[in-house]
């Protein structure tokens, strides 16, 4: 087989006209664009096909670089750290509260669902944990990880299994999550409290709509990201021999944090058009390389049983999601974008669950509620939680 390893340059052009395509696509089909989706899962999925059709006919391989994705998710999360100042925070005590107590409800049904299902299709349980949470909540990296420990366990198929439900968690998430919530903020004819500004991708609002924003901002907001996401970086490095497993976006968003209350107490001026701007070119190009990087040919080569419960995971998530959380939260306009951030999160990953959150505050209305809600969850709690999980269901007599 032939592989053609791309540059970052090459990767991010192809991202670009990924993106494009996306929302060429969108306009296009009206029906598309009503569905909520971000348009980035359009043109990504596009491209991955191709990458398939590439694979199976031609032979050849196509391998995107990693490394301007890696940069771009950190740069994303800083953006959101620099929404997060403390009076904002104390706020939205109860709704993170009650959004971390579900999640754990979540992880546990995900993985006795797919134990469950494993167990009935004659496969080891091990193969419904990596088919449950693993996979659902925690996405790719995480099943890798995982699958690891599955094949020192002697489970056969331990990583292809994770990775084939991951990557259908990856493409599905983003199908998902924004069309269920678009559903229910319909239905219940939900908007925003108030609209706080405008909240839309730069190419996509009107000129007379748009607050203009000065290339003073824009080179001091790139600047502010570049601190967070270095100083993150170094942070990182120092925590992991302490408290191993610290992922990378989570200590940039720690220190977005703190540069943005140390500002609020300097009364020094970050510009929050600035960083909502870039943080959403962030979030569309981070989206749109990794969703055109899954490989598709691993879910081809695992279909029947992993299909079955993948599609019952995908279920389960958003009747739970639809049915309990969103009657918890109040069954507001906040509580229905915050169920499309879980919704995402818990099938797919937090950048789909913050895009789908961001596609849907610039069609029905902003909700820093919900994006901060689910940012803290997502972040600081979700990946700790699905570990502690995992762990303890693996300390039962099936596993023995």
């Amino acid at each position: 087989m032939t592989a053609f390893a791309l540059s970052p340059l090459d990767t991010l052009l192809v991202a670009l006209v990924v993106l494009f395509v996306g929302r060429e696509l969108a306009r296009r089909v009206p029906a598309l664009e009503r569905s909520n989706v971000p348009h980035a899962v359009f043109g990504g999925v596009l491209c991955a096909l191709v990458v398939l059709g590439l694979r199976q006919m031609a032979d050849v391989e196509v391998r995107f670089a990693p490394d301007l994705r890696d940069v771009l998710l950190l740069a994303f999360f800083a953006t959101i750290g620099l929404t997060g100042r403390l009076r904002a925070l104390m706020r939205g005590g109860r709704p993170f509260l009650i959004v971390c107590g579900f999640t754990i409800v979540l992880l546990l049904a995900q993985n006795v669902a797919g134990i469950g299902m494993a167990t009935g299709f004659g496969l080891h349980p091990f193969l419904g944990l990596q088919a449950g949470s693993i996979s659902f909540v925690g996405g790719p990296g995480t099943a890798a990880a995982w699958g690891k420990v599955g094949m020192e366990m002697g489970v056969a198929g331990a990583m292809e299994v994770g990775l084939a439900c991951a990557t259908i968690a990856v493409v599905a998430g983003g199908l998902v999550a924004a069309p269920v919530t678009g559903w229910i903020i319909e239905r219940h004819r939900l908007r925003a409290a108030a609209e706080v500004g405008s909240h839309h991708p730069l190419w996509e609002v009107p000129a007379q709509d748009r607050r203009m924003v000065r290339v003073d901002e824009i080179l001091g907001t790139m600047l502010v990201l570049a601190l967070c996401v270095v100083i993150g970086s170094h942070v990182n490095a120092w925590l992991k021999p302490l408290v191993p497993g610290v992922p990378g976006f989570l200590t940039a968003m720690f220190v977005a944090i703190v540069i943005t209350n140390v500002a609020d107490a300097l009364k020094l001026s970050i510009s929050d058009a600035a960083v909502e701007h870039l943080g959403e070119l962030a979030l569309e190009l981070f989206l749109a390389m990794a969703i055109m990087s899954v490989q598709l040919w691993t879910v081809a080569q695992l279909a029947g049983p992993i299909i079955a419960i993948s599609i019952v995971q995908i279920v389960l998530t958003c009747a739970l999601c639809v049915f309990v959380l969103f009657r918890m939260l109040g069954r507001d306009y906040d509580a229905a974008v915050t169920v499309g951030g879980v919704i995402g999160f818990g099938v797919s990953s937090m950048p789909v669950a913050m895009a789908t959150m961001d596609n849907l505050s610039a069609r029905y209305g902003p909700s820093p509620k919900a994006l901060l809600t689910i940012s803290l969850a997502g972040a600081f709690f979700v990946d700790f939680a699905n570990a502690l999980v995992v762990q303890g269901m693996l300390r039962l007599p099936l596993f023995r």
